[in-house]
């Protein structure tokens, strides 16, 4: 499916990693015309690797759909065609540096004081006040500054989350706070400036464990693949060794599994096990009575009975395993080295997927836009 639904929206994105171009990209497919600016050499993003045909995994998931402009901003006749693009502009977003974007003279206040109806998005590690404003950030140093590190690992230790989701959470959140700007233009002619940190982002997600603690006094802990505060629920193994994840979320489940998977009823009622918090309060022993029950079975059994049971279940996938799934979306894009298919965005519109544009070559569009917006030409 081909979406227009922002068709005539000009995005003129000063980008590069993750946090933007998730933003810019996300307009691009919903059908807004967005014009990447990139430094002579490029985004660095599109170093990272060169798995996919040649081209970065990250560049082509994050850059379809928009043109590639080159531009030094150092030099001021293309400055003044940046300032040409940004007058014509819907949207700027720009991800450079703490302070970078002001002192290239494109502060997000005084374009707006010159060009009221223009939506102005900067994003940032920090945010654009407080003590650490000034500092660059990137996804893995803010999952250890804003305490996502503390609680994601084993007891034994803490892991990265495998994605950088810090940075697809500050770019989910600004796709957001700009689609509620542009339908409030809608209604007073006006755009307005928005602010996103990552740091401020993912301290949103953040808010259960900051409540837990502040509010109950329970410092978080690592559970590794078992839910901290719901029992049971994380993975378990059979016979073979192959771990099937499940979860109870209430006292009718709590008994429905008892019955059907554990196939001992009466600990529905054990004083241990009753409620959810004493289920959790006696972890060890719930986990021994499950994995005694579990040890003969493979995952295949174990999953028939969850599933015979209505309980929930899902099966620890490797990434080989992700790529064959049975439930998988594809959307294929062109690249620059051929096309590529890659997994499909999470949702449909009624009931197709939005279809991307290509993956710019570096610098495939700069002649023909600087000739667009040469200062002066309307």
């Amino acid at each position: 499916m081909k979406c227009r639904d922002l068709d005539g929206i000009l995005v003129v994105s000063v980008e590069q990693a993750v946090a933007a171009p998730y933003l810019s990209s996300r307009l691009a497919e919903a059908g807004a015309r967005v014009i990447k600016i990139e430094r002579p050499e490029g985004d660095f993003a599109r170093g990272y690797d060169q798995l996919v045909k040649g081209e970065s995994a990250y560049f082509v998931w994050l850059n379809r759909g928009k043109e590639s402009v080159c531009l030094d901003l150092r030099d001021e006749a293309t400055r003044k065609t940046l300032s040409a693009m940004i007058a014509r502009a819907d949207v700027f977003i720009q991800n450079l540096a703490p302070g970078a974007i002001d002192r290239l003279g494109f502060a997000p206040e005084e374009l707006r004081a010159r060009h009221p109806r223009l939506i102005t998005v900067s994003i940032s590690g920090y945010g654009e006040d407080g003590p650490y404003s000034d500092l660059k950030a990137y996804d893995l140093l803010v999952q250890g500054e804003s305490g996502l590190s503390a609680i994601t690992g084993t007891p034994d230790g803490m892991a990265r989350v495998g994605v950088s989701i810090c940075d697809i959470t500050a770019g989910m959140t600004a796709h957001q706070a700009v689609l509620q700007a542009l339908f409030a233009r809608e209604r007073s002619g006006e755009g307005r400036h928005i602010a996103v940190s990552l740091f401020h982002a993912i301290a949103d997600w953040m808010n259960v464990p900051y409540l837990q603690f502040v509010h109950g006094g329970k410092e978080p802990v690592r559970n590794g693949l078992n839910h901290p505060t719901i029992a049971p629920y994380g993975a378990y193994e059979g016979g073979d060794g192959r771990p099937v994840l499940f979860a109870i979320q209430n006292e009718r489940e709590w008994a429905q599994f008892c019955a059907g998977v554990l196939f001992q009823p009466e600990l529905a009622t054990d004083p241990r096990f009753e409620t959810n918090s004493r289920r959790v309060a006696n972890r060890p022993q719930l986990d021994a009575l499950i994995a005694a029950t579990f040890a003969p079975l493979t995952r295949d059994d174990i999953v028939a009975r969850l599933e015979a049971a209505r309980i929930a279940y899902g099966r620890i996938s490797s990434i080989g395993d992700l790529s064959s799934h049975p439930q998988n979306r594809y959307v294929d894009v062109a690249t620059p080295s051929g096309p590529v298919r890659m997994l499909g965005p999470g949702a449909l519109h009624d009931g197709a997927a939005l279809q991307p544009g290509p993956v710019p070559a570096l610098g495939e569009h700069t002649q023909a836009v600087l000739a667009e917006f040469a200062p002066g030409r309307d």
